[in-house]
């Protein structure tokens, strides 16, 4: 009988046409009486027997299934400038890795009323929910894998002429100026997707070699963590008189993180990549 509950439990609701997304406990409970299961169970005895096995249908995840043909390979050139490889060789102490990509839509809202600090007896800080919108910006970011430095700017919008900026402002100083090689990673966004992208890139600095990410596939992009980085410690919770005090925030905390800012402890190898494509594919 308990077996039978789990077993229920792992099943999609849809595939024996119960007009449900996803299992509660009390429809669990109520499917397996309904099924003869059980003569009478209870929610909590349900979620007591779940828990014994860490199931939780009524939770789910988004993922999305890798569909480029070649998303081992190209992962993988990612992958190796990680652990500073490049077409089987080690890269060298002038070679340098750039993780790069924008982070669009950043609001500036400012809440209708201050918010008040914490208080002693576990009182948390408390965030006026009503705000106002002032607008959005982009932001922009190439963060030196190896160094843990972030250079970034502000734009109204994304697109090519931000993105160009960035890379200017990027290649013209040191140590990327004079760099025998500079490795930029980039996702497929429309600002610089493509052998076009790559190729207006080279031309403007011929050390400099873009390195496209398979589609769906911006989790492998360094960049991303230090964003995240950016929206826990300073957009949220966010509080903004306008666009132009939300990029002076984003600039002020770019500097007090390069200050103290260390590698990221990155892990997945290309052995792991090919373990999750082996995975999916089974």
């Amino acid at each position: 009988m308990l077996a039978e509950v789990k077993a229920l439990a792992c099943e999609l609701p849809a595939a024996s046409g119960t007009p449900l997304a996803k299992w509660s406990c009390p429809e669990l409970a109520a499917e397996a009486v309904e099924r003869g299961i059980v003569a009478s169970v209870s929610a909590s005895s349900v979620r007591r027997w779940l828990a014994g096995d860490a199931l939780k249908p009524w939770q789910h995840r988004s993922w999305i299934f890798p569909r480029d043909p070649d998303f081992a390979g190209r992962a993988a050139r990612a992958l190796d400038l990680y652990v500073r490889v490049w077409d089987g060789e080690p890269l060298g102490d002038n070679d340098y890795v750039l993780s790069v990509d924008e982070k669009p839509g950043v609001q500036a809202r400012s809440r209708i009323h201050p918010s008040a600090p914490p208080r002693p007896r576990r009182r948390p800080m408390r965030i006026e929910s009503e705000y106002r919108r002032h607008g959005t910006l982009a932001y922009l970011a190439a963060y030196d894998v190896h160094r843990a430095q972030v250079i970034g700017h502000c734009a109204p919008t994304t697109g090519i002429k931000p993105f160009t900026e960035l890379v200017e402002k990027v290649m013209t100083r040191e140590p990327y100026a004079s760099a025998r090689r500079v490795f930029w990673i980039v996702d497929n966004g429309s600002s610089h997707r493509g052998w076009t992208a790559a190729a207006r890139l080279t031309d403007a600095h011929p050390n400099a070699q873009m390195i496209h990410l398979p589609v769906h596939a911006s989790w492998l992009n360094q960049v991303e963590i230090y964003f995240s980085v950016v929206q826990r410690k300073l957009i949220t919770p966010d509080d903004f008189a306008d666009t132009d005090e939300l990029a002076r925030q984003i600039t002020a905390f770019e500097k007090r993180y390069n200050q103290a800012a260390r590698p990221f402890d990155w892990r997945f190898s290309r052995n792991d990549l090919n373990h999750l494509l082996n995975r999916l594919a089974a």
